[in-house]
């Protein structure tokens, strides 16, 4: 039977005066041990924490967190390109749900959803910005349906087996601007959306009159192609204009939709870039057992003069923007403003990988 309270049961130097007792050691002279030092990559390949390493795990944590938000950040920053790999890394390695959303025409519906964005995310000043930069639009224009147009002739020079490629790069050039990237491409950067649109939406609609002339200009009676005036007419008003009217509409009738849309623009620009990828996906997919049965010599100089057609059509397109803003001589010239330049540009520079 215990007949001491337990705090009575004290170790005897407690009992000591203070000047007598002797020093007890402190955690960091605990952590000074040799031995202990030595003992800590054991602890560390066993899983435990060696003494003193809480403020190495912090560090390691604190390494591990700026690491993935710089991934992160990467992936958000670029995440349109991404995308675009990503969507022809898969039509490449599985082409079946590719060619089941080909079935469906999922690529019509991804580009009405492009557009409706686009409706949505236009603000009223932009359209009227885009009226005052009609100059910089109607040269925009020209370069797509005649500047680019008049290169296939040269293309239609390159003598290399399979001359189809040949064939097909020059028809390329004859074709109007992408349908969605530019507009895409023009709000990451900045540009003035209005401008980009109207010149997507023109350029495709005179493309309808224009490019069967182009075609038998440039490349001979014989290429062998007919198009739909009546079919295209109706399939870039059904996914162009009626999808840019209805989110314009929607934006100015609703002011919870437009403060909606303007407090979540990164959202809807991931969006736009998902329904853009599917896009090269689609195409892809469809086009899998006709890419590998190509020769990869043969390929790779065609996607080679592809290459280098964009990055001439970028030079023409700045170089001459830069020399007409030297030429006009009153105030400040539309074709200088970067909103202006950028939206010209990158629409005109572009050219659709079909004209459907």
């Amino acid at each position: 039977m215990v007949t001491h309270h337990l705090c009575l049961l004290r170790p005897t130097i407690l009992t000591l005066p203070i000047g007598l007792r002797p020093r007890l050691p402190t955690v960091a002279s605990y952590h000074r041990l040799p031995h202990l030092r030595l003992l800590r990559p054991l602890c560390a390949a066993a899983g435990g924490a060696p003494p003193g390493g809480v403020d190495g795990g912090k560090r390691l944590a604190a390494t591990s967190s700026s690491l993935g938000a710089a991934v992160v950040d990467f992936a958000r920053s670029n995440f349109l390109p991404l995308a675009l790999i990503t969507a022809v890394a898969l039509g490449l390695l599985d082409p079946t749900l590719g060619c089941l959303a080909h079935k469906y025409s999922l690529s019509k519906y991804s580009t009405f959803g492009i557009f409706l964005i686009s409706g949505l995310t236009l603000r009223t000043k932009e359209l009227g910005a885009a009226v005052e930069a009609w100059p910089a639009g109607l040269f925009g224009l020209a370069s797509i349906l005649l500047f680019t147009p008049f290169l296939a002739q040269f293309i239609m020079q390159i003598k290399f087996f399979p001359h189809e490629f040949i064939t097909g790069l020059a028809m390329f050039c004859c074709m109007p601007t992408t349908l969605s990237s530019g507009v895409t491409l023009t709000q990451l950067v900045g540009g003035n959306t209005a401008l980009a649109l109207a010149m997507t939406v023109i350029s495709n609609l005179l493309g309808i009159m224009i490019v069967p002339l182009s075609l038998a200009k440039y490349i001979g009676a014989g290429a062998g192609v007919s198009l739909p005036t009546e079919q295209l007419f109706k399939s870039l008003v059904t996914t162009l204009l009626i999808p840019i009217i209805l989110g314009k509409v929607a934006r100015e009738t609703s002011k919870g939709i437009a403060g909606l849309v303007d407090g979540n623009k990164q959202g809807f620009s991931v969006t736009s870039a998902i329904l853009l990828s599917l896009v090269p996906w689609i195409q892809v997919s469809r086009s899998r057992s006709l890419l590998l049965s190509v020769q990869p010599k043969a390929f790779a100089l065609a996607i080679t003069v592809g290459v280098l057609l964009h990055f001439a059509l970028l030079a023409f397109n700045a170089a001459a923007l830069h020399i007409l803003s030297c030429l006009e001589q009153r105030g400040e010239s539309v074709f200088e403003r970067n909103e202006y330049a950028r939206a010209v540009i990158l629409v005109a520079s572009q050219v659709s990988l079909y004209f459907d």
